[in-house]
């Protein structure tokens, strides 16, 4: 049998935070020269977000001590302030594992998985360290057995999660009875910092924090009928960019590169590397492609010459939570699995854009079970999780 992801479950912090709220924030600490407000008014405005979530509870003014960030990222008079990366990353091994946990669960209700069932753990993260570490947290938290096998991809950046999914897919290749819980969890905004740098405000003006969880077996006894069989994967390092998109740790947190050059590279290299991915197969009725921004999806859709509509649930992923990194994309297929509007054996074309410049595809068909819509396990997409939870 084909591998496939049964369900997806998301959960995202209990901040949440406006984008014109955010946007001020920003330009309004001190030292910032009116070049430099101009530059993050126009950044902020023009992501085409709307709201982000986020575990630093102390950007929200109106819950001020409200999460377990301690106040160490912002002082009284709204000032940000710079936190060493120690102090980030201890947010993260205390803030990550309730929301992948939480993502994890939903999926798990979704697929009607029990603990029991599940034989292996992959976890996705860049924006934290620890060991033992998500997967091992994982195990313990959610009570899966001691001798589930665990794997962990790390620093991948906004394209991991298709090669964890990858991942799940060759384990259920080469086991049919295996079980796959894939877990992307991504605390981005642990890494925001005041600068008058044009390619940080960029990075503060689109990330946020979220998680997502996918359930993928081969096994037709397994969580139900239907969901999404991954049908194809590919690969492609782009000509250029190995300097434009770029993730390094440094003394204040994880420092982003993300230069002016980022869309202008996608549009030029995402048709070729898109018909190297269809191999001359038909052109798909769906199409999932994380949202690094909203010029990213603007370059996507013109240099593949797609209807405006076709990237509707990027754009409104990108518009309701931000770019969560990793666990972006599978928030947009958990809206393919909900649409009506996508019927069974429509194929999915998922696309996403990593360090590198690095384009991580994946070929899916939608299987639709014979239920209607209200007899579905599930809830809403993006379960908010308490960041102290």
């Amino acid at each position: 049998m084909t591998p496939r992801i049964v369900s997806i479950g998301t959960a995202v912090p209990t901040t949440r935070i406006a984008q014109d709220r955010a946007r001020d924030l920003f330009a309004t600490q001190p030292g910032a020269d009116r070049l430099t407000e101009r530059l993050i008014r126009a950044a902020f405005d023009a992501a085409a977000i709307e709201h982000r979530h986020t575990v630093l509870s102390q950007l929200d003014e109106t819950r001020p001590g409200s999460g377990i960030d301690d106040a160490r990222f912002i002082d009284d008079e709204r000032v940000l302030l710079r936190p060493t990366t120690g102090t980030r990353n201890d947010l993260y091994i205390r803030a990550a594992p309730a929301l992948s946990a939480a993502a994890a669960r939903m999926a798990m209700a979704d697929a009607a998985v029990a603990a029991s069932e599940i034989t292996h753990v992959v976890t996705v993260s860049c924006t934290g360290f620890v060991a033992p570490g998500p997967d091992y947290l994982l195990v313990r938290d959610l009570g899966l057995s001691s001798t589930v096998e665990r794997y962990h991809v790390g620093f991948m950046g906004c394209a991991a999660a298709l090669p964890g999914i990858r991942l799940a897919a060759r384990i259920a290749d080469s086991d049919p009875t295996a079980v796959i819980l894939v877990v992307c969890t991504e605390l981005c905004t642990l890494h925001i910092r005041p600068s008058a740098d044009p390619q940080q405000i960029v990075a503060a003006s689109v990330f946020a924090d979220g998680a997502a969880a996918a359930i993928v077996t081969a096994d037709p006894e397994a969580g139900g009928p239907g969901g999404l069989e991954l049908d194809r994967f590919t690969t492609a390092l782009t000509s250029e960019g190995e300097d434009d998109m770029v993730w390094t740790i440094g003394d204040h947190g994880f420092e982003m590169i993300l230069s002016a050059e980022v869309p202008r590279i996608v549009g030029r290299e995402i048709r070729g590397a898109v018909d190297r991915f269809l191999g001359g197969a038909p052109a798909p009725d769906a199409w999932a492609v994380h949202p690094g921004g909203r010029s990213v999806l603007d370059r996507v859709e013109a240099g593949l010459e797609l209807d405006p509509a076709a990237l509707d649930a990027s754009r409104s992923v990108l518009r309701d939570y931000g770019n969560m990194s990793s666990a972006t994309v599978l928030f947009i297929l958990r809206r393919m699995l909900e649409d009506d509007d996508i019927g069974d054996g429509a194929r999915v074309a998922a696309l996403a854009f990593g360090p590198g410049l690095t384009v991580e595809s994946a070929l899916l068909t939608k299987r639709v079970p014979a239920v209607t819509r209200d007899q579905r396990a599930g809830s809403s997409l993006g379960q908010v999780v308490g960041a102290g939870a």
